[in-house]
């Protein structure tokens, strides 16, 4: 769907994650509109008006998520996480039930529509968890019927669409061979293809709706049975990298290797900007002005974020960054000196002044605030390329906003390109939407896929005297136990197919009792024996609900957990009955 807003001067990008509440904390807007009127408030009334960006990325980086975690706005004012995703889930919610409506006339009832959110593959379980609480809390389904919401991964999603490609719907980067930078007749490398790639992506943006085509694309019919490719998923947070092979005949797909990746999205350049700022003016003054001129603030970075869209690596001239005049002006005042002053006395030479009352990036500046992000997705990349289950890949796609930049681009088709294809899908902006899309229609698709942690629970076996620590032991009923052994379920990178399942029983302590709760432990590595070794963790809890006692009291409850979709599920059964008991799996509560 089109947004209303955007740049001047940038095709209609994606939404921007931002979000305006009122005063009394209530929805005003979401994305371009969001920034825009927070922009045109008065600065005295902005002052009391909430506005969040960039808010994904807390969630991200949030160690102990729970459902009071607060987000900061740009005034100072906390509110709960959850009820700024709610707030945005609804307004997509009836953004898009609207959109149905115009398009094909029929009302869609709440029941009949399947939703499917993407998270960033390297998000954690609380953090899919708080997407599909604050999903409910949004209204898009009810806790009753959670089948009506999947979570896709980003890169998954992507690299579902990436298979239906077909060849005139790609940029291969590795189709121009290149001297020093140079195409082999001398001329800059790429502007002409970039040209064509970004009329296409304008064309291909302006049309409403898109059809996702069936079959699988010529790019998929060069590939065979085992062939194995990347997706590097390079958003504004984060950057996402998912391993997978075909699997013929039936075209699903296996992951090779647990997803990786980190926070070295888009927004690492726009960090970078802010801290050459603080370089230049100082820390304590971009601080300040941040919270007195909100939206002047706000201003000088859409200012930049246009100017960073169009970086290329051939540029020869430099990029002008108009300063708010309230920046020049605060400056003044509470500095003393001018602007320029600053910038002379900073010895800064890769940034000039220019009389129009703009900053002017060298290309040595503009390429300084690439570097550490673009380093770090390439470092990322090499070393999943040295794998053992990843040697031998044919393909390398890169999706996502950041793909967009001819600065990312170049950078890896330097380092990689003669290692595999470089492959950019042409709607690079829309390959995670449309590929989940085709996951909501059949999420069988990615078959088997790698545990990103070992998860296991706390048991008590019996005590081996010389196997087990002496601190372990405990005495229950004149037997000896070892306390806090790992018992695990999965493993760290074990394949996990989908519909596969660990099973456990428990028994209830205690006669009477109405519920059973099982702390679960997780660890990024798989080398330890108890729940107490460092690097493990309690990180979240199976609650079984127990029906009314009957006349036995050891009862049976048969617990099934699947860890082979992109959420852990978890169900169980009373043995005795054969009934259904009410399980549910938590990793939001700590």
């Amino acid at each position: 769907m089109r947004w209303e807003g955007g740049d001047p001067g940038v095709a209609n990008q994606k939404s921007p994650t931002c979000l305006l509440l009122t005063p009394e904390l209530r929805f005003h807007s979401f994305g371009f509109a969001a920034r825009d009127s927070y922009h045109d408030l008065d600065p005295e009334e902005a002052r009391h008006w909430l506005y969040f960006d960039k808010f994904k990325m807390k969630i991200h980086s949030t160690s102990d998520l729970t459902m009071v975690t607060e987000l900061e706005s740009v005034n100072g004012r906390r509110v709960r996480a959850i009820e700024v995703f709610a707030h945005a889930l609804r307004f997509f919610r009836e953004h898009a039930l609207k959109e149905v409506k115009d398009q094909s006339s029929s009302v869609l009832e709440g029941d009949e529509v399947r939703w499917v959110i993407t998270v960033p593959a390297v998000w954690r379980q609380p953090a899919k968890q708080f997407m599909r609480e604050a999903a409910y809390l949004a209204g898009l389904v009810s806790p009753d019927s959670p089948e009506q919401l999947l979570i896709a991964l980003e890169p998954e999603a992507a690299s579902i669409y990436c298979r239906k490609l077909r060849l005139h719907q790609v940029i291969d980067l590795s189709q121009r061979p290149m001297m020093n930078g140079l195409d082999l007749d001398g001329s800059r490398p790429f502007d002409s293809s970039f040209r064509q790639a970004r009329e296409q992506l304008r064309r291909a943006r302006h049309s409403r709706t898109f059809l996702v085509e069936s079959g699988t694309g010529e790019l998929w019919s060069e590939m065979q049975t085992g062939d194995k490719y990347i997706v590097a998923d390079c958003g504004g947070g984060t950057v996402d990298l998912t391993v997978h092979q075909i699997e013929q005949p039936q075209g699903t797909l296996k992951e090779l290797y647990k997803a990786s990746g980190g926070p070295y999205g888009a927004v690492g350049v726009d960090l970078a900007f802010e801290a050459m700022l603080c370089k230049i003016f100082g820390a304590d003054f971009i601080e300040t002005f941040k919270a007195k001129r909100p939206a002047a603030w706000v201003d000088l970075t859409i200012a930049f974020e246009a100017r960073k869209r169009t970086a290329a690596p051939g540029r020869a001239s430099a990029l002008n960054i108009s300063l708010p005049f309230s920046f020049i002006d605060f400056y003044k005042r509470h500095c003393g000196q001018s602007v320029e002053t600053a910038l002379r006395k900073s010895n800064m030479n890769i940034v000039k002044w220019s009389s129009q009352g703009m900053l002017r990036l060298t290309t040595e500046a503009m390429n300084e605030l690439f570097q550490p992000t673009i380093s770090n997705i390439i470092k990322h990349i090499e070393k999943l390329m040295q794998k053992e289950e990843v040697r031998g890949v044919r393909f390398l796609f890169l999706v996502g906003g950041f793909a967009e930049s001819p600065m990312l681009q170049r950078a890896v088709q330097n380092a990689l390109g003669q290692h595999c294809r470089i492959i950019i899908p042409q709607d690079v902006g829309l390959t995670i939407l449309k590929g989940a899309v085709l996951f909501g229609l059949d999420p069988t698709v990615v078959r088997v896929r790698r545990c990103p942690l070992t998860y296991g629970v706390g048991v008590l076996n019996r005590f081996v005297e010389g196997r087990h620590p002496r601190e372990k032991l405990l005495i229950k009923d004149g037997r000896e136990w070892c306390t806090d052994i790992l018992d695990r379920f999965v493993s760290v990178d074990q394949s996990v197919a989908l519909g596969e399942v660990v099973r456990r029983s428990y028994t209830p302590a205690r006669v009477g009792q109405r519920k059973i709760i099982i702390n679960i432990y997780c660890s990024p590595s798989d080398d330890m024996l108890y729940i107490t070794d460092p690097g493990v963790r309690k990180c979240g809890a199976i609650t079984l609900d127990l029906p009314e006692p009957g006349a036995a009291a050891r009862r049976e409850i048969r617990a099934t957990m699947q860890f082979g979709d992109t959420e852990i599920k978890v169900m169980a059964v009373d043995v005795l009955t054969g009934r259904q008991v009410r399980a549910s799996i938590d990793f939001l509560s700590n």
